[in-house]
């Protein structure tokens, strides 16, 4: 069904290989679970295996061409114009510098597997142009520094927060310590450990105006990466004084997540992306301190939006611009916000915003969550996003992106929106396609993590894993078709002699999964629905998984106004839609019934889509429908007839050109 990865790429020397985001370089003392050790696990065929080649041989090379070019904005010609190396004027947004790190820490987490000495080259020719403009403080911004130059200019660092500096500074963080786990080189970390400096030196004493600057906050994340590098202390002294320092803003505002202070904070709101970053560095910064003053309003906070503004397919941020708190009878306490959460249980489907980068910025948050508690609720939301709101973001073609990912695509639309319904590939907001490259490629690092004597295997997909555990070599081979099929064997290839355990996570929508070793069923031990067997493994043991997959029909709580009535399609962790090719000529989507007795059938389809399955039913569809003109009229009842159609995933919608989409659809 799926393409596999070389064997000899599967047990490659673990000194070559990647790390990336979701590893750390030291235990965090606070963690139940620890990423592993870099380049551990990889994806070695089937779904995910796909999709990371997918990113190394497509994505990873056009946005390559795309940054080092000027045809659509400057990112790495920006970088070029300040060391010196070329003439020019600084052209672009202010913060193509962070999305320009983003595409570095992702190229070098694909070394992982291809060990590419070409791209290796590239990456320190760049990270050497980089170092060029770097100032002697270490302060670093190519917008501030290039127009710096211009005659009179009074352009000075850190006196305007819509500049994205902190925001640029944070990527670079991360970039640094994950190309440093690549490759054991420092010529990266020195250029962020001097930056880092920077920081330090000018948020030492903590203002009201220099508070202002926490904005889309990823220098909380960077900060803690480069510390678990490290091992430097200040590092992290640093990241807590910039949280700390949220508290200091005067007439802050939702928007930015600063109009009450973090402690007090209880529910999702303002710009989704800014809020996910806050959260998920919040959570960093639990795992190193244990300070239960961050856990109390991340579990109150993740309550609610797991519970009240989370989209089916994982998506955050349902409005494109309005204001917060929604109806406040204080009206001083009203604020604009944009790209933001919403008033709990506004949902709306074409007006959708579900910026990509918010949807992975909740995964980077539960990825957090879940090492924290070893709880599997995390991990299921990780893996909703994963295959849903995430990789919807880009397309089969690895060159095309969504900047925003509605659940409902209707032609004509009812009303003009800001950004594309197809994908394209370049918007002016260029932050989520470099966002999409570096979470594909360092995907394989969410499937597994360990604790003192045991693997937990968190995410299913054809892989490898190859650790240490309590001084010995373990190695692991996972088998399964999935997301297509629940069936999984998870191979003993080198089980030392020591026992431990393997803790599988049992997703939150698999009733009735049962678990088997050596063909025989096993009664493991459950915590917080991982399935735990502890035994001295041996070589050619083998456990099987069976997680079942019925197709079944979701509904919204009735408060979801827009998902009133409403049905929509699951199939173990992917949510489906119906899109307008798969309609027959003359029936729109919002023709279209789903009755509530529907048989679908599942059938993999190798042709279509690069290969997905799809869900083939008879549905039920008005004829004759006129609305042009009309708000409202009298009811009068239609005919209905029964049309054959076929769901496909959310994911790989508008693949086939423009089209009309849903993913919630009446029920009959």
């Amino acid at each position: 069904m799926t393409r596999k990865i070389s064997s000899r790429l599967v047990w490659a020397s673990l000194f070559c290989v990647a790390a990336n985001a979701v590893f750390a370089g030291s235990s965090s003392p606070f963690a139940k679970v620890e990423p592993l050790a870099p380049g551990e696990a990889r994806w070695t065929d089937g779904f995910w295996a796909d999709r990371f080649e997918l990113c190394r041989t497509q994505m990873v090379p056009g946005m390559a061409r795309l940054m080092q070019g000027t045809n659509y904005s400057q990112f790495y010609f920006n970088f070029e114009i300040l060391a010196g190396l070329v003439d020019g004027k600084p052209h672009g947004a202010s913060f193509n510098d962070g999305d320009f790190y983003k595409f570095l820490e992702g190229a070098s987490a694909t070394l992982a597997v291809t060990n590419d000495a070409r791209l290796n080259e590239k990456l320190d020719e760049v990270i050497a142009v980089i170092a060029r403009g770097q100032a002697t403080n270490g302060y670093l911004d190519t917008w501030v520094q290039l127009h710096q130059r211009e005659t009179n200019s009074n352009i000075a660092p850190f006196q305007d927060r819509g500049r994205w500096e902190v925001y640029n500074l944070g990527q670079l963080l991360t970039a640094a310590s994950v190309h440093y786990r690549v490759t054991g080189k420092t010529n990266f970390l020195v250029i962020a450990r001097q930056a880092a400096a920077c920081l330090d030196g000018v948020f030492k004493t903590p203002t009201p105006e220099l508070a202002l600057q926490n904005i889309c906050p990823s220098h909380y994340m960077g900060i803690v990466e480069l510390y678990r590098a490290t091992g430097e202390p200040r590092y992290l002294a640093l990241a807590k004084r910039l949280l700390a320092m949220r508290d200091l803003v005067k007439d802050g505002s939702s928007d930015n997540q600063d109009r009450i202070p973090f402690g007090r904070q209880t529910e999702a709101e303002g710009h989704a992306v800014r809020a996910n970053y806050l959260y998920a560095g919040a959570a960093d910064l639990f795992l190193e301190t244990g300070d239960p003053n961050l856990w109390r309003p991340l579990l109150e906070i993740w309550t609610n939006v797991v519970t009240k503004k989370m989209y089916l397919t994982g998506g955050c941020g349902a409005l494109y611009d309005g204001a917060a708190p929604d109806a406040a009878s204080y009206q001083s306490g009203i604020t604009k916000v944009h790209q933001s959460y919403g008033r709990n249980f506004q949902l709306p489907n074409t007006t959708a915003h579900n910026e990509t980068c918010a949807n992975i910025g909740n995964a980077l948050w539960n990825w957090r969550m879940f090492r924290a508690t070893g709880e599997a609720k995390f991990m299921d939301v990780v893996e909703l996003e994963l295959y849903n709101s995430v990789l919807s973001g880009v397309a089969l073609d690895g060159t095309n992106y969504f900047y925003s990912n509605p659940l409902r695509v209707t032609d004509p639309l009812p009303t003009t929106l800001r950004w594309s319904r197809t994908r394209v590939p370049f918007v002016s907001s260029f932050c989520c396609p470099p966002n999409l490259v570096r979470t594909i490629a360092e995907s394989a690092g969410y499937a597994y993590g360990k604790s003192a004597d045991a693997i937990w295997v968190n995410l299913y997909g054809g892989s490898a894993l190859v650790t240490e555990l309590a001084g010995e070599k373990i190695k692991l081979v996972q088998e399964t078709e999935f997301p297509w099929s629940g069936r999984v064997r998870i191979k003993i290839a080198a089980g030392g002699k020591k026992e431990f355990a393997l803790k599988l996570r049992i997703p939150g929508w698999a009733a009735g999964a049962s678990v088997r070793v050596n063909n025989r069923p096993a009664e493991p031990a459950m915590m917080v629905t991982y399935a735990e067997i502890r035994r001295v493994w041996e070589t050619g043991d083998f456990v099987d998984v069976d997680l079942p997959m019925p197709v079944r029909m979701m509904e919204a709580n009735p408060l979801v106004e827009e998902d009133l009535n409403q049905v929509a399609i699951q199939r173990g962790p992917v949510v489906y839609c119906l899109e307008s090719p798969d309609l027959p000529p003359g029936v729109n989507i919002s023709d279209v019934l789903i009755p509530t007795d529907i048989k679908l059938m599942a059938r993999y389809d190798r042709r279509l889509l690069d290969g997905i399955v799809v869900l083939e039913g008879k549905v039920l569809a008005r004829t004759g429908e006129n609305w042009r003109g009309k708000l409202y009229r009298e009811f009068q009842p239609v005919e209905l007839k029964p049309i054959n159609v076929k769901f496909i995933p959310y994911s790989v919608w508008q693949n086939r050109g423009p089209s009309e989409m849903s993913v919630w659809l009446p029920r009959n």
